[in-house]
């Protein structure tokens, strides 16, 4: 019976069954996991890998854009745990995170505050003025910035980086005028998405990887 893991053979040693059949089980699901990945992504890697800031809207993106209101005219919003999972990863792989949004939240907030955001511009309705703080407070190129976004709202900004991202809800000025269209929709893992393809463009996607694999 085939166990979940291997022990090593140690070092010098002729690798034992089990480690060569793990081996050639790990080429195979690396092949796998390549092979389903889009053209358009193969074809965005490149920019990707210089991105060391991503910038995100919220609502369409970072939520569905569905807003709640309580009694009280209290605004409420949903995210979604491997947006912030994976913004987690990308943090922890040196990537700075931040959030331009003309709207203003409480939820928001304490998100950004639980996910350790490095730049938050609420209430923004110039989003142009935020962005250009960033740049200049994080001394960043142009090129090294990457914003997802998905209205016209956003367009002034998906113009003016390195990496313009828009999620599959995007209207449709929007996806046409950007470099890469996530698969999944905002709140539904477009950011993860996003996240999952800066890391990749990095070559530190499979690392990550391996050591959730191996927890």
């Amino acid at each position: 019976m085939d166990n979940d893991s291997c022990t090593s053979s140690g070092p010098g040693s002729y690798p034992s069954d089990c480690e060569v059949r793990e081996g050639y089980r790990q080429i195979v699901r690396d092949k796998a996991m390549q092979n389903n990945r889009s053209q358009a992504w193969q074809t965005t890697l490149g920019k990707a890998k210089d991105i060391k800031l991503l910038l995100l809207d919220v609502d369409g993106v970072l939520t569905d854009g569905n807003l709640i209101y309580s009694h009280e005219g209290k605004e409420s919003k949903s995210f979604n745990t491997q947006d912030g999972f994976g913004l987690r990863i990308l943090q922890d792989a040196g990537v700075k995170v931040g959030i331009i949004t003309a709207r203003s939240s409480e939820a928001l907030e304490r998100r950004s505050q639980d996910l350790k955001i490095s730049y938050l511009y609420q209430g923004a309705s110039n989003k142009l003025d935020a962005y250009k703080e960033i740049v200049t407070s994080s001394g960043l190129k142009p090129f090294e910035i990457a914003y997802m976004g998905d209205d016209w709202l956003d367009m002034v900004l998906l113009k003016r980086v390195g990496l313009a991202v828009a999620p599959a809800n995007a209207v449709f000025e929007v996806r046409e005028m950007v470099h890469y269209t996530t698969e999944q929709s905002g709140g539904h893992g477009a950011v993860r998405e996003l996240c999952d393809l800066i890391l990749e463009a990095k070559g530190k996607h499979k690392n990550l990887y391996q050591q959730y694999m191996h927890k």
